[in-house]
């Protein structure tokens, strides 16, 4: 073996990941928050606990995140 086996860092580096995970992950993890979100903003009477808040503000935290992170 003449070539020299990478390392976890430069394996990592190297990866650019599965575009279908990561908006999977984005997704779900944008979903968690915007629940947990509106259920605080319920329990202080800002906002109704409602599947339509929660799928808004999912949408639009999922969107930011898209935007910031992935373009």
């Amino acid at each position: 073996m003449s070539e020299e086996q990478k390392g976890i860092r430069e394996g990592i580096e190297e990866s650019e990941g599965d575009p279908r995970l990561i908006l999977l992950m984005n997704g779900l993890l944008s979903g968690v928050f915007a629940l947990t979100v509106v259920w605080g903003l319920d329990r202080i009477g800002i906002a109704g606990f409602t599947a339509p808040n929660v799928a808004t503000l999912a949408l639009i935290i999922f969107a930011a995140t898209y935007l910031v992170v992935l373009r």
